[in-house]
């Protein structure tokens, strides 16, 4: 997780994220209060969270972001990721991956970024929503996700990609996949009514029941809310957990929080200044790693 140094407003996202709002100005510390608030709920959940601090010297609103720009894998490899944004590469730093090197143990890094001068983009798992155990990638198609690149991915990883379109209440392409759907150990969170094609809407539902998940639906209405944008992680003790905002949380009907908790335990906090200035949740706040520790 990246400790914001500059926090705020980016205009060069909003072409492309419907999700975000330019209502506030100098939300710094509004959001590094929320992100110290949900780092200390993980932790005192024994969560391992590995934080580095933005160094706040170029101009990167959206760093608090990680997700989309690096993903860690369990075979030691690491993926850096073009953006849309250009102000979102400069979060691509060594000095954040040097201070996980201290920590982890690196394969192979696998650079994609040269793919920015073709216009190809791929934002990590914003992008993609990975089914790691079934090799799967789940991505709906928009300015942020290419497919031609999408489908590189999972030529190199051995994954099946799962593609699709999906649009909001107002026809706009969902920018990433993991506003819309969450997939777990044993179920998945899902809007089927943002995937407007019936063939590509069975077709996800297919997959997602072959491979043993229970469905649970959210709204378009709850998108908004960003009840799609959670991440199951395992603490210490190997307890699975649920993590989200509280605006999800609280959007969430009795039965499928219900539905939910069957399978873990919920972690949530508020996150409403980085939701609205950002167009982001919890999960984008979060880079999961898998590589093994030294």
């Amino acid at each position: 997780m990246i400790e914001p140094a500059d926090f705020g407003f980016n205009a060069e996202t909003a072409v492309n994220n419907a999700f975000q709002k330019n209502n506030e100005a100098g939300v710094q510390q509004e959001a590094l209060k929320e992100f110290r608030d949900l780092v200390n709920l993980l932790q005192q959940n024994k969560i391992d969270v590995t934080v580095v601090k933005d160094s706040g010297e170029d101009h990167t609103p959206d760093s608090i972001f990680p997700n989309n720009w690096v993903s860690f894998h369990e075979n030691g490899n690491v993926f850096l990721y073009p953006m849309f944004a250009a102000n979102r590469r400069l979060e691509r730093k060594h000095l954040i991956l040097n201070a996980l090197k201290q920590k982890f143990v690196f394969n192979e890094t696998i650079d994609l970024t040269y793919y920015e001068e073709l216009g190809y983009y791929l934002e990590g798992t914003g992008s993609m929503v990975l089914d790691r155990v079934n090799h799967l990638a789940y991505a709906c198609i928009s300015p942020r996700t290419t497919v031609e690149l999408l489908n590189s991915f999972c030529i190199i990883n051995q994954f099946d990609c799962v593609s699709f379109s999906a649009k909001d209440e107002t026809g706009v392409d969902i920018y990433h996949t993991n506003v819309m759907m969450s997939v777990a150990d044993r179920y998945a969170v899902i809007c089927l009514e943002a995937i407007n094609d019936q063939t590509a809407r069975e077709n996800v539902i297919t997959t997602l029941e072959r491979t043993g998940k229970a469905i649970i639906e959210i709204s378009l209405e709850q998108l908004r809310c960003f009840a799609g944008n959670m991440l199951q992680v395992i603490n210490a003790d190997k307890e699975l957990l649920l993590v989200m905002s509280t605006q999800a949380y609280q959007s969430l009907g009795g039965s499928q929080l219900a539905t939910l908790l069957q399978y873990n335990r919920i972690l949530h906090s508020p996150l409403n200044h980085i939701e609205s200035v950002g167009g982001g949740s919890a999960r984008c706040m979060m880079a999961e790693i898998f590589l093994t520790p030294k």
